[in-house]
């Protein structure tokens, strides 16, 4: 199912209707503020492994989760005061950045040396989904492992013809996020994307 929704003022019944989905498990399609991007609830160990299937991504692959503003971000990810004033500084924002996990952090979403993706991106959708669930999301590219990005919810609907629902926030730009790595306490370039670098380097 594709739902058309304003992007500037995401209709509450809508974002209502996703947020089912999510509690029951599915994965969902959904825009951010770089590319369209795959979802469920990171407390879902099933939906997790779901999401793998669908991407065709190997299960160690790290996931990201969407938070709704730096105060949620400091639930799941530590970080000193240097690196939360950077934060402040460039989100929201197209950047995913690399830090620490706390304890509150579901294991499955752990990458190497117990850190975690985390990103707050600047899109009304994204931030109202995050905001009815009541905690983060998954936030992966809405393409199969390798493949680029789709350029509207009807290419994802048409790669993805099993997603239970997709939010059509209408067309998304091409350039994924920007990856920073602060879990060793220096500002490390991971994949440069859509987050300018010039001023962080």
């Amino acid at each position: 199912m594709r739902i058309e929704i304003n992007p500037e003022h995401p209709e509450p019944h809508k974002i209502k209707r996703a947020v089912e989905a999510l509690r029951a498990g599915e994965v969902i399609g959904y825009p951010t503020d770089t590319v369209y991007a795959l979802g469920c609830d990171p407390k879902d160990k099933k939906a997790i492994e779901r999401l793998h299937q669908l991407k065709r991504m190997p299960k160690n692959q790290p996931l990201a989760i969407v938070c709704a503003d730096m105060s949620q971000l400091t639930e799941f990810a530590q970080l000193d005061n240097t690196q939360f004033h950077l934060l402040k500084r460039i989100l929201p924002g197209p950047y995913c950045i690399i830090l620490p996990a706390t304890r509150e952090t579901p294991r499955m979403l752990h990458m190497r040396d117990r850190s975690i993706g985390v990103r707050v991106p600047n899109c009304a959708i994204t931030i109202a989904l995050v905001r009815e669930l009541g905690h983060p999301i998954i936030s992966t590219t809405a393409a199969h492992h390798g493949d680029p990005p789709p350029l509207d919810a009807a290419e994802v609907a048409e790669r993805f013809p099993r997603l239970e629902l997709i939010l059509d926030g209408g067309p998304c730009g091409e350039v994924v996020s920007t990856v920073l790595d602060l879990s060793n306490g220096q500002i490390e370039v991971v994949r440069e994307g859509a987050g300018s670098i010039d001023s962080l380097i």
